[in-house]
């Protein structure tokens, strides 16, 4: 009985610590505002990134966190379904059923993805070949978005 008491005592100091260590991550980063950069093909580098973005949500806590994921050249490659690369002058399309998983789940903890104008005109990408955008998404220059966001302040990543 002594025993039992002790453990239960022991995991209920340890559950304490976790949501006290968490408490404390949100409270030591604050509210932010960050643009992630993407511009690459590269599949698997994408998702990292998007488990980058995951992993900064969890230790900032979604509530804290303006987030803006700006794609612009390949890296519009992201959002585009695998069978809606004929006639666009883009060489991968990533966004399959876990890709989009990623995305969604991104999007319903307040991530916003912009999407660079320039590009869908230049490889000829259209908006119905990318997942779950709207024409909000649209910005007119990828490049130029990034710049803007860090003049409003935001923090600059590229995964």
């Amino acid at each position: 009985m002594k025993n039992t008491l002790g453990f239960l005592l022991l995991v209920a100091a340890s559950f304490g610590l976790i949501s006290g260590a968490m408490a404390a991550d949100e409270a030591r980063y604050g509210k932010q505002k960050v643009v992630y950069h993407v511009n690459y093909y590269d599949a698997k580098a994408q998702t990292a990134a998007l488990r980058n973005i995951q992993n900064h949500i969890n230790a900032v806590g979604a509530e804290n966190l303006d987030l803006k994921v700006v794609l612009h050249g390949n890296g519009v490659s992201l959002l585009m379904e695998p069978d809606t690369l004929e006639g666009t002058k883009m060489k991968e399309a990533n966004a399959n059923e876990q890709m989009q998983a990623r995305i969604s789940g991104l999007k319903n903890q307040g991530v916003a993805f912009n999407i660079c104008a320039n590009t869908l005109k230049g490889r000829k990408v259209p908006m119905d070949a990318l997942y779950d955008t709207s024409e909000a998404d649209i910005v007119p220059s990828g490049v130029a978005e990034v710049a803007y966001l860090q003049g409003l302040g935001y923090s600059y990543v590229k995964p």
